[in-house]
């Protein structure tokens, strides 16, 4: 299966750009002239908001450009302690997905890692994630898009343990993990804001991987330099710019059973993510010639 080529465009609105985003008819062009096949939409102002005239504008940008949309990013209030609410932002986030074909919707467990929200006990809390993600599964199973998990250091159940036993406890073929090299790193390797005893893997982020065969349903590729932005999530370092080494790395994804044809970039919160963007683009493009 030919591979293509995504971006996630909240690395325009957020980081070095919140004070000044860089508008999405700006990014779409900027992708294009870089030959991207699409671009991973972020469901949050002033690029997207859930409501059909800006849906509308954003189809026609989209398709007068040739770009496809590889996944939706989108918010959600707590799958803890907002259960109902929750349910309904996934439908709602949905029919943005039905409304731009877009596969995959992405989901996080939005609670912070430092302690159980509610007033829950640990097992009482990942249970019910757990339970609510599954009945997420389902609903957008009924409308063909994937409902997937990207676990990171700056939300609840970010051990490598933790992340491999929730997709088994979810127990439904529409939910999978969103694979972030960065994140994989940072939660495998440094173990990071990991509540109680730290958890590292000898083998890092390929024995990460490994350990979710059959389980990644999505991933982001994008580098580590081995730190936090501001002290929350893992830093998106440009990719070849830091620690990672994809050549062990991308062969442990592919034997993990991911198939799929995106392979996006993120570069969250990076300050200057669209200077950088292009070498990170050709970054890429080797790695799709070489392992795609």
């Amino acid at each position: 299966m030919a591979k293509k080529t995504s971006i996630g465009g909240w690395a325009y609105i957020w980081g070095g750009y919140e004070e000044d985003p860089i508008p999405l008819e700006e990014v779409v062009k900027k992708l294009k002239e870089l030959d991207f096949d699409g671009i991973e939409m972020a469901c949050f102002p002033p690029h997207m908001e859930p409501n059909k005239e800006r849906i509308s504008e954003v189809k026609k940008l989209l398709d007068q450009n040739g770009l496809e949309v590889s996944g939706l990013a989108a918010p959600y209030p707590s799958p803890a302690t907002a259960d109902k609410d929750y349910i309904e932002a996934v439908k709602s986030n949905l029919e943005v997905c039905k409304a731009l074909n877009i596969p995959k919707l992405r989901t996080d467990s939005i609670d912070p890692p430092t302690e159980i929200p509610g007033g829950m006990d640990y097992e009482t809390c990942f249970k019910k994630v757990a339970k609510v993600w599954n009945e997420s599964a389902k609903i957008c199973e009924d409308d063909g898009v994937k409902f997937i998990w990207e676990f990171e250091p700056g939300f609840l159940f970010n051990k490598p343990s933790e992340v491999v036993r929730m997709t088994y406890l979810v127990d439904h073929p529409n939910f999978s993990v969103l694979f972030d090299s960065c994140h994989a790193y940072m939660s495998g390797v440094v173990g990071a804001r990991q509540m109680g005893e730290k958890e590292i893997l000898p083998g890092g982020v390929v024995q990460f991987a490994h350990m979710l065969t059959g389980k990644i349903g999505h991933i982001h590729l994008i580098d580590s330099d081995g730190t936090l932005h501001d002290d929350d999530t893992s830093t998106h370092a440009p990719l070849g710019t830091g620690l990672l080494n994809f050549d062990e790395i991308m062969p442990a994804i592919l034997d993990a059973g991911y198939d799929d044809e995106w392979w996006p970039i993120d570069l969250c919160f990076w300050p200057n993510a669209l200077d950088v963007t292009k070498d990170n683009k050709k970054f890429l493009d080797k790695l799709i010639k070489k392992y795609g």
